[in-house]
């Protein structure tokens, strides 16, 4: 089918066209080089309403959402066509992300095609009407039956630190319970996004109109799409002082809003395991695409009497990642996004600096990497949990160590945050362990290095960060409303 994606600006997808944008066209930057690599097209408030318009239509006037067969189909007509073109995705993942080559093996990008097939298996199981057998309110006996419908159009605003990942997991779930979409992407990544909406129009079944793309350095046209009372529901990942935005606008046509929202969840290390082994475990895992992760577990809280021996092992790892080109097969760390992210994470070291904080290793710009946006792995000791680097999160390679007296203390300080998006403990004795499981208010928890990350595993927070599930039956049903159905008899 020819190059998916030029330097002349990718294309919309609105109403089952590639169209180009309104706005005319802008620049994405790799974020490894700090060099243009081309342009998306730009859209504006125009193509937004349009592909609203495009959307509800879809829904209202096709038999999309009365045929889950067709959308399983469908699903899997697309993920088989992202996989025809999955390496041409995948070195425009790594150069306008920045993602290490080796992620895009696994969440940066196989994975989350893959996943289309497990909403389009679910699109066929799923049991859309359920009896509830008969009942006689007020004398009447009547015959109850629940039945499940897709909640109509959905804006879906996403993030580009995994786009490929948070981008299918709205898609995914929305097509497969039967709604239409408008994907609105980070500015930062246009180009994956386009990509998807070309596969969608020239590869797939997807009749016009279920799939609308409109990428755009205009941050205003998700508030449009927020405000529009044509849209029945906003399903958004990203900070959570937009997260709030994103509510309020909402509330105006008090239409659904999934908010999967930000983090600064604790890995807690009790004094009955190896404290070096959890230690180095903790270290390496902020590293991951340069820190760039919401659910990644930036607090480390460690025994008071083994803080030396954390830290010791921590500066150690976190000493021996360099930050290195994505294209290189064995970086695990590469650029964050954007100049401006850099400029964020070094502020915040200097804050941690100011607040009376130690910069153990790291705390600067990586030598030999004068072009692009990296940031050296970084540990902080000596600051309470009370500290700014300790409460908001940084979104970048930085791990603040917190010393702990017990494990009551532990618990104390994990759920000391507005967040509660993930975590880890690691520990020996099982009853020890699951009394910090139970008191840890976090959407999800590894224990000793296991890996929640599936499909088919609901993922979401709670307080500060978000409302509702994303993935696994909880995430599909957050796109369907539910009929309840009385007969008399």
């Amino acid at each position: 089918m020819g190059k998916l994606v030029t330097t002349d600006g990718s294309p919309l997808l609105i109403g089952g066209k590639l169209v180009p944008g309104g706005a005319g066209v802008f620049a994405t930057e790799n974020p490894a080089t700090g060099e243009v690599v081309g342009q998306a097209a730009n859209g504006d408030s125009a193509d937004m309403d349009a592909a609203i318009a495009a959307a509800r239509s879809a829904f209202d006037d096709t038999d999309w959402s009365r045929d889950p067969a067709f959308r399983a189909a469908c699903l899997r007509q697309l993920r088989d066509a992202l996989r025809e073109n999955i390496e041409e995705l995948r070195e425009v993942t790594i150069a306008e992300v920045g993602a290490p080559r080796m992620l895009t093996s696994g969440p940066q990008l196989e994975g989350p095609v893959g996943d289309l097939g497990y909403f389009a298996d679910l699109a066929e199981s799923y049991e859309w009407e359920t009896d509830l057998g008969e009942a006689s309110p007020m004398g009447i006996k009547s015959g109850r039956r629940l039945r499940r419908e897709p909640i109509g159009v959905v804006g879906a605003i996403t993030p580009w630190n995994f786009p490929h990942q948070i981008n299918f997991a709205k898609l995914g779930p929305a097509l497969a319970a039967g709604a239409t979409v408008v994907l609105k992407p980070a500015p930062d990544t246009p180009w994956c996004a386009a990509l998807v909406g070309k596969v969608i129009a020239e590869q797939t079944d997807i009749p016009a109109g279920v799939v609308n793309v409109v990428t755009s350095d205009d941050h205003s046209l998700g508030s449009q799409l927020v405000t529009d009372p044509r849209v029945d529901m906003i399903s958004f990942t990203g900070s959570t002082q937009t997260g709030r935005a994103v509510m309020a606008g909402a509330a105006a046509t008090l239409k659904k809003v999934f908010l999967e929202l930000g983090g600064k969840s604790a890995f807690i290390i009790l004094d009955d395991t190896d404290i070096a082994a959890a230690a180095s475990y903790a270290a390496f895992q902020v590293c991951v695409h340069a820190g760039q992760g919401c659910a990644l577990t930036t607090r480390l809280v460690v025994p008071r009497a083994s803080y030396d021996d954390a830290v010791a092992a921590a500066a150690k790892t976190m000493g021996g990642i360099a930050p290195g080109d994505p294209n290189e097969a064995g970086t695990i760390c590469g650029p964050l996004i954007s100049e401006r992210q850099r400029a964020r994470v070094e502020r915040y070291l200097e804050i941690a600096r100011a607040e009376g904080g130690t910069v153990v290793t790291g705390g600067g710009r990586p030598e030999g990497r004068a072009n692009g946006w990296f940031v050296q792995p970084t540990l902080i000791t000596g600051l309470p949990n009370t500290a700014t680097v300790a409460q908001e999160e940084i979104f970048g390679p930085v791990l603040v160590v917190i010393p702990h007296d017990g494990d009551d203390d532990a618990v104390r300080i994990a759920n000391e945050s507005n967040y509660g998006l993930s975590g880890e403990v690691w520990g020996t004795d099982t009853d020890r362990l699951e009394n910090v499981i139970r008191g840890v208010r976090t959407g999800t928890l590894g224990v000793n290095g296991g890996l929640w990350y599936s499909a088919d595993a609901p993922f979401g927070g709670y307080k500060q960060s978000g409302i509702g599930r994303e993935l696994g039956v909880a995430g599909f049903e957050e796109y369907l409303e539910t009929k309840l159905i009385a007969t008399a008899r």
